[in-house]
């Protein structure tokens, strides 16, 4: 038996709809700028630039319904309302047309986003990792099987902070499609069980202020609540 100087920290996992298993989580891979909309209003052409993918720690999830505390270090904390892809069975340069048999479900995503440091990164040409892989950046609901839901390639994705509608799109508005996405991701990493893929958001993205209440709806998934506590 393996001896460790300290006990492991627990696998994350997220709740499996209408089950009592949870889905394990490896790693959180998010895709940039896959809706035209929002590639444009942060200033950026979304007919030039093929797909890039960042990552967040498999312990930076935060769950349906938690209160999470306002994160340190910045001003401008942000909302993006994002299609979540679970992995079942991983691989290395899988093919665009075998992609949807390696997904396990899809689960309701907030990418929160500490806005000001990813500027500030942006402009000296430094990673932004801790922009977006923070504690508790990546807000994530339950995961529905594809037995139950299918492959949702079109419908609409909406957030509201506090009832006013702030993102409002469709996923048929993305620009790299679910295979796609997973096909390109797989040439440059290997995928594998428990992987997870935010696959990105329309436009509309703002910020969140202690005291806030953010709902992001998929009607195929349901909705995800999310409550911005004081800052920690």
């Amino acid at each position: 038996m393996t001896q460790f100087a300290f006990p492991p920290a627990a696998t994350p996992s997220l709740p499996v709809t209408d089950s009592d298993t949870r889905f394990p989580v490896r790693r959180i891979y998010c895709v940039g700028r896959n809706y035209a909309a929002h590639a444009r209003e942060m200033g950026n052409d979304p007919d030039r630039e093929p797909p890039f993918f960042f990552s967040k720690p498999g312990d930076a999830l935060a769950q349906d319904g938690e209160t999470l505390p306002y994160p340190p270090q910045t001003d401008s904390l942000h909302f993006e309302a994002e299609l979540v892809v679970a992995i079942s069975t991983g691989g290395a340069d899988i093919p665009e047309a075998e992609a949807l048999s390696h997904v396990w479900g899809y689960a309701i995503g907030n990418d929160l986003t500490r806005r000001d440091m990813q500027g500030v990164a942006k402009k000296m040409g430094r990673p932004w990792d801790l922009a977006k892989g923070f504690d508790r950046s990546a807000v994530c609901g339950a995961v529905h099987p594809v037995s139950a839901v299918g492959h949702p390639e079109a419908g609409p994705i909406r957030l509201t902070v506090n009832g006013a509608v702030k993102q409002e799109g469709d996923l048929s508005e993305m620009i790299w499609r679910i295979p796609e996405v997973i096909a390109i991701l797989s040439r440059s990493v290997a995928l594998a069980p428990g992987d997870l893929i935010f696959t990105g958001t329309p436009a509309g993205v703002g910020e969140l202020v202690p005291g806030d209440t953010c709902v992001v709806e998929i009607p195929a998934l349901g909705s995800l609540t999310t409550l911005i506590g004081p800052r920690g």
